[in-house]
């Protein structure tokens, strides 16, 4: 049995968590947060340990939790490396009717930095988890709500990984991290739902930021970073019709770094799982996020 108490603002002295069985692997809770009961699965590997990593996962616009936990298989990564996972659920909302993160859009007022961050801190008291290393990735729409946080709680989110996602509008005109943090960033060339030159419909506030080239300089600029290494793939599944190719953005403060992967031919796929069959998009991101571990 879980029992959560939480109140509906930050979190604070007034909530407890009681978890009676922690023999398990994977465990769907709920929570309720600013009036709305949100759901979030949890998968902790058996060599997990108090201090271990944390990646938050995001679905994209209109799917769920189980999709990203299915076609991302980070659970099987976490199992190597001692990670926990979190798949939180996006709320639905009533101008659509389908699930969607409110990556700082016009068309919900759904406060899903506030769920994230608290929950971020409701799994960090409860389990022990690192402070230091809290890593989030998403696709589409998840993609989107990275970045959001990234410009506004990089106090909390070490490093962002964007798999097909952008700025919104509204970030790209008003990002301003507190803290320089590290950018993965997946873009496919003939990705039609959020096009990687920028031409994005503006309405409800998706569309606005520029080509994700002009993107990834700002997130380099911001890292101060100075130099690139640009990595070719092979071709190793003709099949697929595409190609990849990563520039990393390098010596950055803090050594930070922003990797950009260019799916040549790509869609708006999560390569491995589907489309682009030459690199793992979840392989990539736990790569980047190991390599800014603290």
């Amino acid at each position: 049995m879980v029992l959560i108490f939480l109140s509906c603002s930050d979190i604070d002295d007034d909530y407890t968590i009681i978890d009676d069985n922690s023999n398990w692997t994977q465990k769907e809770f709920t929570m309720n947060y600013d009036g709305l009961e949100r759901v979030y699965i949890l998968y902790k590997p058996k060599n997990f340990s108090e201090n271990a990593p944390l990646v938050m996962m995001l679905h994209g616009y209109s799917s769920n939790r189980n999709n990203i936990l299915s076609y991302s298989q980070m659970n099987s990564i976490a199992d190597r490396n001692g990670f926990m996972v979190c798949y939180p659920q996006g709320s639905i909302t009533p101008l659509t009717g389908q699930t969607h993160w409110n990556a700082n859009l016009q068309m919900s007022d759904v406060n899903d930095i506030g769920f994230l961050s608290n929950l971020v801190s409701t799994i960090q008291q409860q389990y022990k988890t690192s402070k230091e290393n809290v890593f989030v990735s998403g696709m589409s729409n998840g993609g989107f709500m990275s970045y959001t946080l990234g410009c506004e709680k990089s106090d909390i989110f070490k490093a962002v990984a964007s798999i097909t996602g952008t700025m919104s509008g509204y970030d790209w005109q008003n990002c301003s991290p507190a803290y320089k943090i590290p950018v993965l960033q997946m873009s496919g060339t003939n990705d039609l739902t959020v096009p990687w030159d920028g031409t994005m419909n503006t309405a409800l506030g998706w569309g606005g930021a520029p080509h994700i080239l002009e993107v990834m300089e700002f997130w380099s600029d911001i890292n101060n970073c100075i130099e690139d290494e640009i990595i070719n793939f092979p071709d190793v599944d003709k099949t697929d019709y595409s190609t990849v190719s990563l520039t990393k953005k390098k010596g950055g403060s803090y050594d930070n770094e922003v990797w950009f992967y260019k799916v040549d031919g790509g869609g708006h796929d999560w390569p491995g799982a589907w489309g682009n069959q030459d690199i793992n998009a979840s392989e990539e991101i736990w790569k980047f996020f190991k390599k800014h571990l603290n």
